[in-house]
């Protein structure tokens, strides 16, 4: 036989619900509990006659118990149940909206702290939350190598810009993970972040010096290009906000601070956002802006290997940096904000923190066993695997896998010495080390995220989610396209049509036809969200919003 069931029920009014369980299911062991003392709670109409039902029946009934404390209720300790039932939830009459929430929300805080066994048993899902922001092309004006260039963001990527995560006094958890992993180096090698602003785009010469991420580029149409940008102009760029062209221009904040970018808005009403393919790509990786501002001066590179200060062409002198074990002692650092035009799954983001860390070694000093030596003890604890493969050191985790790569290059002219780079994945490792669930959430508008984050919590410190346990909604879709089909383009589209609610897209069936030229492609489109309330209706206007974009930009029918 199975065992017996056990039922708590909290914040009962005159223990009628309570008492019928116990006469309609006597094999069920039923504990009522309410808020008031039992005189008052005798005053209901028939709460006396309930309440003996209920003890007729084998049942518990006890009295001034606060929901949202029950760990300090002493008769309700060490008693597990497979039920808890809160019929009604509400402050008493008159008690307001704002109270009745806190009411329910610290409910089910305190569940999350002690007691609850929710795997399959329990959906918590938001009724409101923050609203939908819809997305927009944002404006931007950067100085790109001298040329003043206006372009336009691609519209699925607007909220991952003019976010400042990585500033000197952020507590987001990209920034946490940041300084952890430097103030982990500091006692091996010094670290010297670049400070100097930098913008998003690259142009196609820049991109050749990195070939990790080609097919992944987010190619960027210019709507305006100024030749005359001087030096100071250049440095002027990051320090101010410049005038929109129009008067329809979005504005956004600047970015400023160690390892930020800085960049002002603008936009045009006369581009053409289809427009063919431009020179600049939003960089998808931080590796030729660093290699550009290493080559400026070589000599600040070879200092910590040199035996003497050295003069360059100008004669200013570089200090000699201290050796340590036979290593340069310094290293180089570089963080921002990169872009990857990805296919959607759990763990690929079109946008993360990257930070990239480089140095010069002697070639016989095996470097790279030292950096994996030592990133091994700072992240192993947490669950970071270290994998030696072809050309370098890859750290995975499950279940995001890759988090970063431990890499060399080689020195022109220099054949004794190599140059040795760390590339890490921030949020993912943010994601790892503070059991975030979901990497969407890293980016979430919710003041109560980052609050978590204030007192700058310690890696392997567990997140503490505000949305327990949202329901993953799937639809799927299916049309017909013409030989000009790009995946990559019907990615884009699904995130801005989702506001990134999509989490996870999967190719279920192809089909070409003989004679027309055209394939059918079937798509499955699962909807989660951790960071807004996402309704089955609300996620059904969301997927009828794809099918519209689908067949106005992309020219396909919808079966």
């Amino acid at each position: 036989m199975p065992p017996p069931r056990s039922v708590l029920l909290v914040g009962e009014g005159n223990f009628s619900f309570s008492a019928s369980i116990s006469q309609l299911y006597p094999d069920i062991a039923v504990t009522a509990t309410c808020l008031q003392t039992e005189e008052e709670a005798l005053r209901q109409g028939g709460a006396g006659s309930n309440i003996g039902a209920i003890r007729d029946s084998g049942g518990t009934v006890i009295f001034e118990v606060d929901c949202t404390k029950l760990e300090e209720c002493g008769p309700l300790q060490d008693r597990r149940f497979d039920r808890v039932v809160f019929n009604f939830p509400h402050c008493g009459r008159k008690s307001g909206v704002k109270k009745n929430r806190e009411l329910l929300r610290s409910f089910f805080l305190r569940s999350q702290d002690k007691g609850f066994h929710v795997e399959k048993a329990l959906v918590h899902m938001f009724t409101r939350s923050l609203p939908y922001k819809p997305p927009h092309m944002l404006g931007l004006e950067e100085v790109v190598e001298g040329v003043k260039v206006q372009y336009k963001a691609p519209a699925e990527l607007c909220d991952f810009i003019s976010r400042n995560c990585l500033c000197s006094d952020s507590v987001h958890p990209a920034k946490l993970v940041h300084d952890f992993l430097l103030q982990g180096l500091a006692d091996k090698w010094s670290v010297s972040m670049v400070t100097e602003c930098l913008p998003f785009l690259l142009t196609a010469k820049q991109l050749q010096t990195h070939c990790d991420v080609d097919g992944t580029q987010y190619w960027i149409n210019t709507l305006e290009k100024d030749f005359s940008c001087d030096a100071q102009t250049c440095r002027d760029r990051g320090q101010r906000h410049l005038d929109a062209p129009t008067a329809t221009c979005v504005s956004s904040d600047r970015l400023r601070g160690r390892g930020c970018e800085g960049f002002s808005s603008a936009c045009s009403a006369d581009a053409d956002p289809e427009g063919e393919k431009g020179v600049y790509v939003l960089r998808p990786s931080l590796l030729p802006q660093m290699e550009e501002i290493l080559t400026k001066d070589v000599k600040i590179m070879s200092a910590g290997s040199s035996d003497e200060g050295e003069k360059d062409d100008g004669g200013e002198n570089h200090e000699q940096v201290p050796d340590c074990n036979g290593l340069t002692s310094l290293l180089f650092g570089i963080s921002g904000v990169v872009f990857r035009n990805v296919p959607i799954s759990l763990w690929a983001a079109p946008a993360f923190h990257q930070l990239l860390l480089t140095g010069l070694f002697p070639s016989e000093s095996e470097p790279i066993k030292m950096f994996a030596h030592k990133l091994e003890t700072l992240l192993g604890p947490h669950g970071v695997s270290l994998v030696t493969e072809q050309g370098g050191v890859h750290l995975n985790a499950q279940p995001m896998g890759l988090l970063g790569k431990i890499f060399t290059n080689s020195v022109t002219g220099r054949h004794s010495q190599i140059s040795v780079t760390v590339s890490v994945n921030l949020d993912l490792l943010a994601v790892l080390l503070f059991s975030i669930p979901d990497w969407r959430l890293l980016w979430s508008h919710d003041p109560r995220f980052l609050e978590q984050f204030s007192c700058h919590l310690p890696p392997g410190t567990h997140y503490r989610p505000f949305c327990l346990f949202p329901e993953p909604i799937s639809f799927d879709i299916s049309f017909w396209t013409g030989p000009a089909w790009e995946e990559k383009k019907f990615f884009s589209v699904v995130r801005e049509a989702s506001h990134g609610t999509v989490e996870q897209v999967q190719l279920l069936d192809t089909f070409s036809h003989p004679d027309l030229s055209q394939t059918s492609y079937c798509y499955r489109l699962t909807y989660h969200s951790h960071t807004h309330a996402l309704s089955h209706t609300r996620a059904l206007q969301f997927h009828k919003h794809v099918e519209t974009l689908l067949s106005s930009r992309m020219q396909v029918t919808i079966r």
